[in-house]
């Protein structure tokens, strides 16, 4: 599916399915919105797949990686080969995804997107747009084509899923070097300075944090990367994998699939795919807010309050692997939980 016909593809939250899960919520036996987050999300998938009863089957979270040619500033504590090492890693299940993602009983799909090294192994899924994109401080980042092609390969992923079956997707990446690009495109689409979307990454010093600020200012001179027009800001300040995230979002919210959003790389991305399709938003859930500054900026830009508050700053899809954990439970209430007719218990009086 291209970018327009998904675009096309994503309506409304289902207004009636909503209104009919929000009867049930308040008949079961419980006081009236007691359950809190776990009602309100139970209401949201009623609207997201048109069932007034959802219930969660096959998970899978995608992580997609690429690298980033503005690591050659300095910007990353970890070096670039570290990108197809963990790749490899998550293929032999053996990073914090995996253990997370077993934990919640979803599958992981691997996408090689734009990683700077070949890679050929038994599992991969190579969706390679080009090896990792260019210096963003000495021109693009990406083309706007490869930007697109980017983002179409991220719904193609996405739909091939959901056709085996996949009732719910997450987000994950991996790209050394990918909070600087995040950063970005939190500032130039929030009309924020960069100062106060930019964090330590992967563990920089005071000075490295002053050179990323840097970098990142003089790359958004170099570009000026226009706010009103969301493929050209992901073309001159972003990354493969934001692209090809974006693109999973929208997938989902074109077939009507709910999208638990990870950490800041993740929220960046959703960011991109909201500028893109607006609407897009209903269908996101925002599994934490991460201790990168720039992503608590991202939620309020998207308008999403996260399920979770856990101090996590791994990216991967561990936080989305904890939020389809959630999503589930919520889903449970509303399936598996009595009425007060049913169970024979006395409902509150009105006051």
């Amino acid at each position: 599916m291209n970018l327009e016909v998904a675009k096309s593809k994503i309506k409304p939250l289902d207004g009636e399915a909503m209104e009919l899960a929000q009867k049930r919520l308040d008949s079961l036996t419980k006081p009236l919105g007691s359950l809190g987050v776990l009602e309100g999300l139970a209401k949201k998938l009623a609207g997201i797949t048109g069932n007034p009863q959802p219930e969660i089957g096959k998970k899978t979270i995608i992580v997609m990686a690429g690298d980033h040619g503005v690591v050659e500033e300095g910007v990353s504590a970890f070096p670039q080969e570290v990108t197809p090492q963990m790749v490899y890693n998550f293929l032999n299940g053996g990073a914090g995804i995996n253990v997370l993602a077993k934990h919640v009983g979803a599958d992981v799909k691997v996408v090689d997107i734009g990683v700077a090294a070949p890679l050929e192994v038994s599992g991969l899924i190579s969706r390679k747009i080009k090896m990792g994109t260019d210096n963003m401080t000495e021109g693009p980042a990406m083309s706007k084509d490869e930007a697109v092609a980017a983002i179409e390969a991220g719904i193609d992923v996405a739909e091939k899923e959901i056709n085996e079956g996949v009732t719910i997707l997450g987000t994950g990446e991996m790209g050394i070097g990918n909070t600087t690009p995040s950063s970005a495109i939190t500032a130039v689409f929030g009309d924020i300075s960069v100062e106060e979307v930019v964090g330590k990454g992967t563990g920089i010093d005071d000075d490295g944090l002053n050179q990323k600020i840097n970098i990142i200012k003089k790359a958004i001179q170099i570009n000026r990367p226009d706010p009103t027009d969301a493929i050209d800001v992901l073309a001159k300040v972003g990354g493969l994998e934001i692209a090809g995230l974006a693109g999973v979002i929208l997938g989902a919210a074109a077939n009507q699939i709910p999208v638990v959003i990870d950490g800041f790389i993740s929220g960046a991305a959703a960011l991109v795919a909201s500028k893109i399709a607006p609407e897009s938003v209903n269908y996101m859930i925002a599994s934490h807010v991460s201790v990168e500054p720039g992503h608590k900026r991202v939620l309020e830009l998207l308008g999403l309050k996260p399920v979770l508050f856990m101090d996590m700053r791994l990216g991967e899809g561990t936080g989305a692997a904890l939020g389809i954990n959630i999503v589930e439970a919520a889903c449970k209430i509303i399936n598996e939980m009595a009425t007060f007719e049913g169970a024979g218990v006395s409902e509150a009086e009105d006051k």
